[in-house]
Protein backbone atom coordinates (compact mmCIF):
# COMPACT_ATOMS: atom_id res chain seq x y z
CA UNK A 1 0.00 0.00 0.00
CA UNK A 2 1.40 3.37 -1.06
CA UNK A 3 2.18 5.65 1.87
CA UNK A 4 0.99 3.18 4.51
CA UNK A 5 3.19 1.01 6.71
CA UNK A 6 1.52 -2.12 8.06
CA UNK A 7 2.43 -3.74 11.37
CA UNK A 8 4.04 -6.70 9.61
CA UNK A 9 6.14 -4.42 7.40
CA UNK A 10 7.17 -2.31 10.37
CA UNK A 11 8.19 -5.33 12.46
CA UNK A 12 10.30 -6.76 9.63
CA UNK A 13 11.87 -3.37 8.89
CA UNK A 14 12.74 -2.83 12.57
CA UNK A 15 13.94 -6.36 13.30
CA UNK A 16 17.50 -5.16 13.89
CA UNK A 17 16.19 -3.16 16.86
CA UNK A 18 15.44 -6.39 18.71
CA UNK A 19 18.13 -7.42 21.21
CA UNK A 20 18.25 -10.98 19.83
CA UNK A 21 17.22 -10.57 16.21
CA UNK A 22 16.66 -14.03 14.79
CA UNK A 23 13.17 -13.51 13.39
CA UNK A 24 11.45 -15.38 16.23
CA UNK A 25 10.39 -12.23 18.08
CA UNK A 26 9.14 -10.71 14.83
CA UNK A 27 6.94 -13.74 14.21
CA UNK A 28 5.76 -13.73 17.82
CA UNK A 29 4.62 -10.11 17.61
CA UNK A 30 2.81 -10.87 14.36
CA UNK A 31 1.09 -13.86 16.04
CA UNK A 32 -0.17 -11.56 18.79
CA UNK A 33 -1.39 -9.07 16.18
CA UNK A 34 -3.23 -11.84 14.31
CA UNK A 35 -4.90 -13.20 17.46
CA UNK A 36 -5.99 -9.70 18.46
CA UNK A 37 -7.81 -9.30 15.13
CA UNK A 38 -9.88 -12.39 15.94
CA UNK A 39 -10.69 -11.05 19.40
CA UNK A 40 -11.53 -7.64 17.90
CA UNK A 41 -13.98 -9.28 15.50
CA UNK A 42 -15.81 -10.98 18.37
CA UNK A 43 -15.77 -7.85 20.53
CA UNK A 44 -17.37 -5.88 17.71
CA UNK A 45 -20.26 -8.34 17.36
CA UNK A 46 -20.58 -9.27 21.03
CA UNK A 47 -23.93 -7.54 21.27
CA UNK A 48 -25.28 -9.46 18.30
CA UNK A 49 -24.51 -13.01 19.39
CA UNK A 50 -24.63 -15.00 22.59
CA UNK A 51 -21.03 -14.35 23.55
CA UNK A 52 -21.24 -11.34 25.86
CA UNK A 53 -22.07 -11.62 29.51
CA UNK A 54 -20.86 -13.96 32.25
CA UNK A 55 -19.51 -17.44 31.54
CA UNK A 56 -20.54 -18.75 34.96
CA UNK A 57 -17.06 -19.38 36.35
CA UNK A 58 -14.43 -17.42 38.24
CA UNK A 59 -10.74 -16.91 37.46
CA UNK A 60 -7.88 -17.25 39.95
CA UNK A 61 -8.53 -13.67 41.09
CA UNK A 62 -12.01 -14.63 42.28
CA UNK A 63 -13.49 -12.44 39.57
CA UNK A 64 -16.44 -13.50 37.44
CA UNK A 65 -15.18 -14.59 34.03
CA UNK A 66 -16.98 -13.11 31.06
CA UNK A 67 -17.61 -15.23 27.97
CA UNK A 68 -15.32 -13.02 25.91
CA UNK A 69 -12.62 -13.41 28.61
CA UNK A 70 -12.62 -17.13 28.04
CA UNK A 71 -12.77 -16.77 24.27
CA UNK A 72 -9.86 -14.31 24.17
CA UNK A 73 -7.77 -16.51 26.45
CA UNK A 74 -8.30 -19.52 24.19
CA UNK A 75 -7.53 -17.54 21.02
CA UNK A 76 -4.20 -16.24 22.30
CA UNK A 77 -3.18 -19.61 23.72
CA UNK A 78 -3.87 -21.35 20.41
CA UNK A 79 -2.10 -18.67 18.36
CA UNK A 80 1.01 -18.68 20.57
CA UNK A 81 1.15 -22.46 20.78
CA UNK A 82 0.87 -22.95 17.02
CA UNK A 83 3.43 -20.22 16.32
CA UNK A 84 6.25 -22.18 17.97
CA UNK A 85 8.17 -19.14 19.28
CA UNK A 86 6.74 -19.44 22.80
CA UNK A 87 7.40 -22.29 25.24
CA UNK A 88 4.72 -21.20 27.70
CA UNK A 89 2.15 -18.59 28.60
CA UNK A 90 0.90 -17.17 31.88
CA UNK A 91 -2.57 -15.66 31.71
CA UNK A 92 -4.64 -13.78 34.25
CA UNK A 93 -7.45 -16.22 33.50
CA UNK A 94 -5.57 -19.37 34.57
CA UNK A 95 -4.44 -20.54 38.01
CA UNK A 96 -1.02 -21.68 36.78
CA UNK A 97 1.16 -21.03 33.77
CA UNK A 98 0.74 -23.27 30.71
CA UNK A 99 3.85 -25.06 29.43
CA UNK A 100 3.39 -26.05 25.79
CA UNK A 101 4.40 -29.66 25.24
CA UNK A 102 4.64 -29.84 21.44
CA UNK A 103 8.19 -30.04 20.07
CA UNK A 104 8.27 -26.71 18.25
CA UNK A 105 7.07 -24.86 21.36
CA UNK A 106 9.56 -26.63 23.64
CA UNK A 107 12.24 -25.10 21.42
CA UNK A 108 10.65 -21.66 21.70
CA UNK A 109 12.86 -18.91 23.08
CA UNK A 110 10.18 -16.81 24.76
CA UNK A 111 7.38 -16.80 27.31
CA UNK A 112 4.39 -14.48 27.35
CA UNK A 113 2.49 -13.09 30.34
CA UNK A 114 -0.81 -11.50 29.43
CA UNK A 115 -4.24 -10.26 30.36
CA UNK A 116 -6.25 -11.48 27.36
CA UNK A 117 -9.18 -9.13 27.95
CA UNK A 118 -8.63 -6.28 30.39
CA UNK A 119 -11.68 -4.33 31.56
CA UNK A 120 -14.08 -7.12 30.71
CA UNK A 121 -16.64 -5.94 33.28
CA UNK A 122 -17.31 -3.16 30.75
CA UNK A 123 -18.20 -5.51 27.89
CA UNK A 124 -21.95 -5.42 28.43
CA UNK A 125 -22.06 -1.61 28.51
CA UNK A 126 -20.00 -1.15 25.32
CA UNK A 127 -17.00 0.55 26.92
CA UNK A 128 -13.48 0.16 25.49
CA UNK A 129 -11.56 -2.91 26.65
CA UNK A 130 -8.15 -4.32 25.74
CA UNK A 131 -5.40 -6.92 25.76
CA UNK A 132 -2.10 -6.42 27.60
CA UNK A 133 1.00 -8.54 26.92
CA UNK A 134 4.57 -8.88 28.14
CA UNK A 135 7.33 -10.94 26.46
CA UNK A 136 10.41 -12.38 28.18
CA UNK A 137 13.27 -14.58 27.04
CA UNK A 138 13.00 -17.94 28.76
CA UNK A 139 15.42 -18.86 31.55
CA UNK A 140 14.94 -22.62 31.28
CA UNK A 141 16.87 -24.79 28.85
CA UNK A 142 15.65 -24.73 25.25
CA UNK A 143 14.02 -28.05 24.42
CA UNK A 144 12.59 -28.49 27.91
CA UNK A 145 9.22 -27.49 29.33
CA UNK A 146 8.73 -23.94 30.58
CA UNK A 147 9.22 -23.44 34.32
CA UNK A 148 8.02 -20.93 36.90
CA UNK A 149 11.46 -19.29 36.77
CA UNK A 150 10.71 -18.24 33.18
CA UNK A 151 7.84 -16.04 34.35
CA UNK A 152 9.06 -14.67 37.68
CA UNK A 153 11.37 -12.12 36.10
CA UNK A 154 11.45 -8.38 36.86
CA UNK A 155 10.06 -6.04 34.22
CA UNK A 156 13.56 -4.86 33.35
CA UNK A 157 14.01 -8.23 31.61
CA UNK A 158 11.13 -7.68 29.18
CA UNK A 159 12.06 -7.81 25.51
CA UNK A 160 8.68 -6.42 24.45
CA UNK A 161 5.50 -5.12 26.01
CA UNK A 162 2.30 -3.85 24.55
CA UNK A 163 -1.45 -3.57 24.53
CA UNK A 164 -4.37 -3.68 22.14
CA UNK A 165 -7.26 -1.28 22.62
CA UNK A 166 -10.64 -2.41 21.27
CA UNK A 167 -12.52 0.87 20.96
CA UNK A 168 -14.10 3.15 18.38
CA UNK A 169 -11.04 2.16 16.40
CA UNK A 170 -8.77 -0.67 17.49
CA UNK A 171 -5.10 0.03 18.15
CA UNK A 172 -2.03 -2.06 18.90
CA UNK A 173 0.74 -0.22 20.76
CA UNK A 174 4.07 -1.85 21.63
CA UNK A 175 7.71 -1.31 22.47
CA UNK A 176 10.83 -3.44 22.24
CA UNK A 177 12.91 -0.90 24.12
CA UNK A 178 13.45 1.38 21.12
CA UNK A 179 10.56 3.79 21.49
CA UNK A 180 6.80 3.30 21.33
CA UNK A 181 4.75 2.93 18.16
CA UNK A 182 1.00 2.63 17.66
CA UNK A 183 -0.93 0.94 14.87
CA UNK A 184 -4.60 1.39 14.04
CA UNK A 185 -6.60 -1.47 12.55
CA UNK A 186 -8.02 -0.67 9.13
CA UNK A 187 -11.03 -3.02 8.91
CA UNK A 188 -11.32 -2.54 5.15
CA UNK A 189 -8.03 -4.38 4.59
CA UNK A 190 -7.73 -6.25 7.91
CA UNK A 191 -4.32 -4.77 8.69
CA UNK A 192 -2.82 -2.72 11.50
CA UNK A 193 -1.33 0.43 9.97
CA UNK A 194 1.25 2.72 11.56
CA UNK A 195 -0.67 5.72 12.89
CA UNK A 196 1.28 6.90 15.95
CA UNK A 197 5.03 6.77 15.32
CA UNK A 198 7.48 7.53 18.13
CA UNK A 199 4.82 8.12 20.80
CA UNK A 200 5.80 10.43 23.67
CA UNK A 201 3.91 11.50 26.77
CA UNK A 202 4.04 14.91 28.45
CA UNK A 203 6.13 15.37 31.61
CA UNK A 204 3.12 17.11 33.16
CA UNK A 205 -0.53 16.50 32.43
CA UNK A 206 -3.98 17.85 33.27
CA UNK A 207 -5.73 14.51 33.78
CA UNK A 208 -5.87 12.26 36.83
CA UNK A 209 -7.57 8.88 36.75
CA UNK A 210 -8.67 7.05 39.88
CA UNK A 211 -11.72 5.38 41.32
CA UNK A 212 -12.43 8.07 43.90
CA UNK A 213 -14.82 5.75 45.65
CA UNK A 214 -11.63 4.47 47.32
CA UNK A 215 -10.74 7.94 48.63
CA UNK A 216 -11.38 7.25 52.33
CA UNK A 217 -9.67 3.84 52.16
CA UNK A 218 -6.52 5.34 50.67
CA UNK A 219 -3.29 6.61 52.23
CA UNK A 220 -3.40 10.22 53.47
CA UNK A 221 -0.85 11.10 50.79
CA UNK A 222 -3.25 9.93 48.07
CA UNK A 223 -6.06 11.95 49.63
CA UNK A 224 -3.82 15.03 49.64
CA UNK A 225 -2.93 14.46 45.99
CA UNK A 226 -6.58 14.18 44.93
CA UNK A 227 -7.47 17.29 46.90
CA UNK A 228 -4.62 19.17 45.23
CA UNK A 229 -5.77 18.00 41.79
CA UNK A 230 -9.16 19.56 42.49
CA UNK A 231 -7.59 22.77 43.78
CA UNK A 232 -5.46 22.98 40.63
CA UNK A 233 -8.55 22.32 38.51
CA UNK A 234 -7.14 19.21 36.92
CA UNK A 235 -9.59 17.04 35.01
CA UNK A 236 -10.85 13.76 36.48
CA UNK A 237 -11.22 11.04 33.86
CA UNK A 238 -11.79 7.42 34.90
CA UNK A 239 -13.19 4.78 32.57
CA UNK A 240 -12.49 1.75 34.76
CA UNK A 241 -10.74 -0.05 31.90
CA UNK A 242 -6.98 0.13 32.51
CA UNK A 243 -5.98 0.03 28.84
CA UNK A 244 -8.41 2.80 27.92
CA UNK A 245 -7.39 5.03 30.84
CA UNK A 246 -3.69 4.42 30.21
CA UNK A 247 -3.98 5.05 26.46
CA UNK A 248 -5.77 8.37 26.92
CA UNK A 249 -3.25 9.59 29.49
CA UNK A 250 -0.31 8.45 27.35
CA UNK A 251 -1.52 10.61 24.49
CA UNK A 252 -2.89 13.60 26.39
CA UNK A 253 -0.66 13.62 29.49
CA UNK A 254 -1.91 12.52 32.88
CA UNK A 255 -1.58 9.97 35.66
CA UNK A 256 -3.43 6.77 36.54
CA UNK A 257 -3.67 5.78 40.20
CA UNK A 258 -4.65 2.46 41.73
CA UNK A 259 -3.25 2.65 45.27
CA UNK A 260 -3.34 0.12 48.04
CA UNK A 261 -6.39 0.54 50.28
CA UNK A 262 -7.39 -0.63 53.73
CA UNK A 263 -9.38 -3.47 52.16
CA UNK A 264 -6.74 -4.26 49.50
CA UNK A 265 -3.31 -3.15 50.81
CA UNK A 266 -1.53 -4.44 47.70
CA UNK A 267 -3.95 -2.77 45.31
CA UNK A 268 -5.83 -4.60 42.60
CA UNK A 269 -3.63 -4.64 39.52
CA UNK A 270 -1.36 -7.55 38.61
CA UNK A 271 2.38 -6.92 38.35
CA UNK A 272 3.10 -9.40 35.55
CA UNK A 273 0.06 -9.00 33.33
CA UNK A 274 -0.81 -5.34 33.67
CA UNK A 275 1.76 -3.21 35.49
CA UNK A 276 5.03 -4.36 33.90
CA UNK A 277 4.12 -4.09 30.20
CA UNK A 278 2.47 -0.68 30.61
CA UNK A 279 5.44 0.49 32.72
CA UNK A 280 7.78 -0.53 29.87
CA UNK A 281 5.70 1.46 27.40
CA UNK A 282 5.36 4.57 29.55
CA UNK A 283 9.09 4.69 30.33
CA UNK A 284 9.92 4.40 26.65
CA UNK A 285 7.51 7.29 26.04
CA UNK A 286 9.20 9.47 28.67
CA UNK A 287 6.86 8.76 31.57
CA UNK A 288 7.16 6.85 34.82
CA UNK A 289 5.60 3.90 36.67
CA UNK A 290 5.92 3.32 40.40
CA UNK A 291 4.31 1.48 43.30
CA UNK A 292 4.70 4.67 45.30
CA UNK A 293 8.17 3.77 46.51
CA UNK A 294 9.88 1.63 43.89
CA UNK A 295 10.19 1.57 40.11
CA UNK A 296 7.64 -0.99 38.92
CA UNK A 297 10.02 -2.73 36.52
CA UNK A 298 12.56 -3.38 39.29
CA UNK A 299 10.15 -5.36 41.46
CA UNK A 300 11.10 -9.04 41.49
CA UNK A 301 7.84 -11.04 41.39
CA UNK A 302 7.30 -13.79 43.94
CA UNK A 303 4.18 -15.32 42.37
CA UNK A 304 2.26 -15.29 39.09
CA UNK A 305 -0.74 -13.32 40.27
CA UNK A 306 1.08 -10.85 42.48
CA UNK A 307 -0.61 -7.47 42.90
CA UNK A 308 0.91 -4.08 43.61
CA UNK A 309 -0.12 -0.43 44.03
CA UNK A 310 0.25 1.35 40.72
CA UNK A 311 0.93 4.93 39.68
CA UNK A 312 1.70 5.41 36.00
CA UNK A 313 1.82 8.28 33.55
CA UNK A 314 3.45 11.69 33.22
CA UNK A 315 6.80 11.71 35.05
CA UNK A 316 6.32 14.79 37.21
CA UNK A 317 2.85 13.72 38.33
CA UNK A 318 4.05 10.28 39.43
CA UNK A 319 6.97 11.84 41.30
CA UNK A 320 4.63 14.22 43.10
CA UNK A 321 2.57 11.24 44.31
CA UNK A 322 5.73 9.47 45.47
CA UNK A 323 6.70 12.53 47.47
CA UNK A 324 3.33 12.70 49.22
CA UNK A 325 3.44 8.99 50.07
CA UNK A 326 6.83 9.40 51.70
Amino acid sequence: MIGVTTLDEFIIDRQDDFPFATGDLSRLLRDIGFASKIVNREVNKAGLVDISGAAGSENIQGEQQQKLDVFADEVFIKALKSGGEVCGIASEENDDFIAFENESSRNGKYVVAMDPLDGSSNIDVNVSIGTIFSIFRRKSEIGSLATMEDFLQPGTEQVAGGYVLYGSSSMLVYTTGNGVNGFTLDPSIGEYCLSHAGMKTAENGKIYSMNEGNYFQSHKGIQKYLDKCKEDRKTARYIGSLVADFHRNLIKGGVYLYPGTTSAPSGKLRLLYECNPLAFIVEQAGGKASDGDQRIMEIVPRELHQRCPYFVGSKNMVEEIEGLLK
